[in-house]
């Protein structure tokens, strides 16, 4: 009589494809399908905007201020008369934009460095990792503000400050990776053949170091959508009249709680999207554990 646990676990046959658990636990687990869904629907909002707004997010309406949620504007309009439904659209633009820029170049430039110190190891380790601890050492927000501040609001430079401050998370991972790895048969075995360093780092090495990469990749997603939003809030990010959700909240506590469609809107949609991005990193994650096992 099979048990409860052998009854939820899939099949693990030698014939069984690579991708089949990774589908049985998108299919198993409701909040997968969730954080898929959600990030699905905003990068359609990213792709499709000038499609699905019903308005120009830019377009002032002096004697259209303050209207709210309607059948002619769904999330009402801001103190200028804009369509707050086609400026929350337009907006997944930016915070997209923002995350995958940010996270690319953070993850590019802390795997590099984390592969180089993890495998030279003695004085080039010592020295990098104490820089990392430097960086860490430091709450991130307030280094990406500074940063933002020092090279001047605008959303490059937020883009820029994020990636500055958020490098030290890959290097450490990665670091700790290759420690693990670099003593292992196989890469003895391309040392004796006289294998390159370039070759052993980027061919064997960082190929087993997805996996971590990619959970971190993830979850930083979310976290550059939250940061991002929270420096264009403090004035250090985008600028109007651009439709950034965190310039769009500054905006609008000016006027709560009567305009309340103002802030609302906005807030929920970054709720929506880094919440989606922290349960794909989850699943991933489930993944991971599971292929290690």
């Amino acid at each position: 009589m099979p048990t409860e646990r052998q009854e939820n676990t899939p099949p693990r046959g030698k014939k069984e494809s690579r991708l089949a658990y990774p589908l049985y636990i998108i299919r198993s687990s409701p909040l997968s399908v969730l954080g898929l869904f959600l990030v699905s629907v905003i990068v359609v909002f990213a792709l499709f905007s000038p499609w699905i707004a019903t308005h120009d997010p830019l377009k002032i309406e002096f004697d259209r201020s303050f209207q709210p949620p309607s059948a002619q504007n769904w999330f009402g309009t801001d103190d200028l008369g804009r369509d707050v439904f086609s400026r929350v659209v337009y907006g997944s633009r930016i915070s997209l934009k923002i995350a995958f820029v940010v996270v690319s170049l953070a993850a590019a430039f802390g795997t590099t460095l984390g592969m180089f110190s993890g495998y030279l190891g003695g004085l080039a380790d010592t020295v990098m990792m104490r820089i990392v601890d430097t960086f860490l050492a430091i709450p991130s927000f307030i280094l990406a503000m500074v940063a933002a501040a020092a090279l001047g609001p605008s959303l490059t430079n937020v883009m820029l400050a994020l990636a500055m401050t958020w490098w030290t998370w890959y290097a450490r991972i990665v670091r700790g990776e290759v420690l693990k790895l670099k003593s292992l048969p196989f890469i003895t075995a391309e040392r004796s053949l006289g294998a390159r360093l370039p070759r052993i780092l980027f061919r064997h090495l960082l190929p087993n170091c997805v996996g971590p990469i990619a959970v971190q990749t993830t979850l930083q997603l979310g976290y550059a959508v939250l940061t991002s939003a929270g420096l264009s809030f403090l004035g250090l990010g985008a600028q109007p009249p651009s439709p950034a959700w965190g310039l769009m909240i500054a905006t609008g506590r000016q006027y709560l709680p009567d305009q309340w469609w103002m802030t609302t809107f906005p807030g929920m949609m970054i709720f929506l999207l880094v919440m989606g991005f922290i349960l794909i990193g989850d699943t991933i994650r489930d993944v991971l554990s599971r292929d290690i096992q």
